[in-house]
């Protein structure tokens, strides 16, 4: 996005991107945009021009986070790792931090003795801490250059004690991830918000924002690490 207004190739490919998203027919997903029942959920799409090794040029499509309960569609490309997969560490963890759960909601009913309890919030979160820990590690990002980080490291150089929940879901890493999978060559990137505005106000639907300063700046500077692709 330069001064303020994104590049041109791109607002053409987010218009192809909302004709699509407008349609309601692709995706179960409710944005809160139309007579639909059930819990509403924005989302920040992405969109990257890139060029192949013929020169041609197209654009890479992502979105933030799960969409319809699920990270597999076919407009969009994948996530950089997929927390989804059924058996996975991280259904597994939930499930025993479901168990954790119960039985302290439990104990809480009845008004048991509070050593018990506190033993076992305790062993919660340090369970809790260490599956998050664990999800870290799963995520590696390329750079242009082939070289690849993993997310503790991008985040510990950029001075965070750890990354946020939820960091390497966003759109931009997803799409720069795909594009050098894939030895496409990234020339400009913007995102944008659709659906609903959140409780909070901060996104109007339709329009254009730069990539959150928590989660994805210290992952974009290491993968875009200097090369010139227009964005924010």
């Amino acid at each position: 996005m330069i001064d303020g207004n994104p590049h041109p190739l791109c607002v053409m490919a987010a218009q192809q991107l909302q004709q699509y998203l407008s349609e309601e027919l692709h995706i179960d997903h409710n944005f809160g945009l139309g007579e639909v029942d059930g819990p509403i959920i924005g989302k920040m799409f992405g969109v990257l021009v890139v060029r192949n090794r013929k020169k041609e040029i197209g654009f890479l499509a992502a979105f933030s986070g799960k969409m319809a309960g699920t990270n597999n569609h076919s407009m969009f490309v994948p996530p950089v790792f997929d927390l989804l997969t059924q058996n996975s560490f991280l259904n597994i963890g939930m499930a025993k931090l479901n168990q954790m759960n119960t039985e302290i909601r439990g104990i809480e009913r009845a008004h048991e003795e509070g050593g018990r309890l506190e033993k076992l919030k305790t062993e919660r979160k340090v369970f809790s801490n260490s599956l998050q820990m664990e999800i870290f590690d799963q995520y590696h990002f390329l750079n242009k250059r082939g070289e690849t980080k993993s997310l503790r490291a991008v985040f510990s150089e950029a001075e965070y004690k750890n990354p946020p929940a939820g960091a390497g879901e966003c759109a931009g890493p997803k799409l720069f991830q795909y594009a050098y999978l894939h030895k496409l060559e990234p020339l400009a990137i913007a995102e944008f918000w659709w659906g609903q505005s959140p409780k909070s106000g901060t996104w109007v639907h339709g329009n254009y924002y730069a990539p959150c300063k928590e989660k994805c700046v210290p992952i974009l500077r290491w993968m875009i690490n200097g090369f010139n692709v227009e964005s924010f």
